[in-house]
């Protein structure tokens, strides 16, 4: 059992720490996770069928995966704060442009641009915990910052989609850049350099180093652990609200409110399970998590035509699941690298998640049916099985992660 005897507190830089990189996973996390609630809207305004629009999510995490590997081997050259201000002030440009587009193939310009920017700032930001936290404070670290996700459902989603209805499918898009440029003044204002990793450097060409982290069979287990994770979200997320409306016939006004409840849950459940991961054991957590998340997928993707109330429990019970597995199955594989290697390790790490989660949804969108705007999806439920499939393969993977940290940790 992975116990330890006394909690190690933070100290106040280190709060300041965790709370701008969880703000700062927020305005990403809503920026990419706002394309489920307006997929409905986006599918009737611009006239797009699953497999278009299924395209306009995968644009987004292909960009982002090729843009992961492209920074891949600088990630480690450069002060992670300076990084950061990058990437994050070219995201930002990303998402004003998704807010004044006015047809399909500009948004998927628009979106390729964001996700060029917009997909490494977790990976940097991944980096920068594994910095600045030990091994024993960081499930609570990434409790806090995966909140991110949950904040975005429980406010971001609900105001976007009132923002969409009263003003058109652009005004979530603007409301997101504008609150990240007052983050981004925030970081550069307050967060310190973040150097040490330049300190123990020994690839001089940025190239050899993208190689060498590659080359590192401890790596390529938590890459494809990773790559794993994300395909489950990927493949259900672009349709939930498609789902919701058109097969289990929720309102467009009930919609904000199921995707508000089902975030409320996840920022009380996320901080939970960190702590639980930091005092029990952080495989055993994933490996619950996990199969209680294939019963809640097999269940939700069978559903037909559901009360609302039902539909908001089974949302809440599903999300708990798949946000009990991202805490503990994060803080460990960001145990693998060695400190010179973090940033290209998480880099690429990011990368793969992505490109596999665009894989996933572009998958997603040819399995999916629907004929025309206002008829139900069709092969929702074959999706589930073939997510519950990948959830097997990913317990299986994670029990490899786990035995090579704490070989590490000895």
């Amino acid at each position: 059992m992975e116990k330890q005897t006394a909690s190690i507190p933070f100290t106040a830089y280190q709060k300041f720490a965790v709370f701008i990189l969880a703000i700062t996973q927020f305005t990403v996390i809503l920026d990419f996770m706002v394309m489920s609630p307006l997929g409905d809207i986006l599918m009737k305004s611009l006239d797009l069928k699953p497999a278009p629009f299924g395209l306009v999510v995968s644009a987004y995490a292909f960009s982002a995966g090729i843009s992961g590997l492209l920074t891949a081997g600088f990630a480690d050259k450069f002060d992670r704060k300076k990084l950061l201000l990058f990437f994050y002030i070219g995201f930002i440009i990303g998402t004003i442009l998704c807010g004044i587009v006015n047809s399909y193939p500009l948004l998927l310009a628009a979106r390729i641009v964001t996700g060029l920017f917009g997909g490494v700032i977790g990976s940097i930001s991944m980096a920068i915990v594994a910095d600045l936290f030990s091994l024993q404070q960081r499930g609570r670290v990434m409790g806090f910052v995966q909140m991110g996700f949950g904040a975005s459902q429980i406010l971001g989603i609900p105001i976007g989609l009132y923002l969409a209805n009263a003003w058109g499918w652009h005004a979530p898009f603007l409301w997101v850049a504008g609150m990240a440029g007052i983050v981004a003044v925030a970081i550069a204002v307050k967060l310190k350099p973040i150097t040490k990793h330049l300190e123990v450097q020994r690839d001089k060409s940025a190239f050899l180093h993208l190689i060498h982290t590659l080359a590192k069979k401890d790596y390529r287990i938590g890459f494809t652990a990773t790559a794993l994770l994300s395909i489950g979200g990927f493949m259900m997320m672009p349709f939930g609200s498609a789902f919701a409306i058109n097969n289990l016939k929720i309102t467009e006004h009930q919609l904000p409110m199921m995707f508000m409840v089902a975030g409320l849950s996840t920022l009380i459940i996320m901080p939970l399970v960190g702590k639980l991961s930091d005092k029990i054991d952080k495989y055993k957590i994933f490996a619950f998590a996990s199969i209680w998340t294939m019963i809640m997928v097999g269940v939700y993707t069978n559903l037909g035509v559901t009360p609302f109330y039902l539909v908001l429990v089974f949302n809440v019970l599903m999300m708990a699941g798949i946000m009990s597995r991202i805490v503990p199955s994060t803080a460990l594989v960001t145990s693998i690298p060695d400190v010179q290697d973090r940033g290209a390790f998480m880099s690429i790490n990011s990368s793969l998640q992505q490109i596999a989660g665009g894989i996933a949804a572009a998958f997603a969108g040819t399995i999916v049916v629907q004929k025309n705007k206002l008829s139900p999806l069709e092969h929702y439920d074959t999706l589930g099985i073939i997510i519950i499939f990948v959830l097997i393969l990913s317990i299986i993977l994670m029990y490899r992660v786990d035995r090579l940290v704490k070989k590490k940790a000895k």
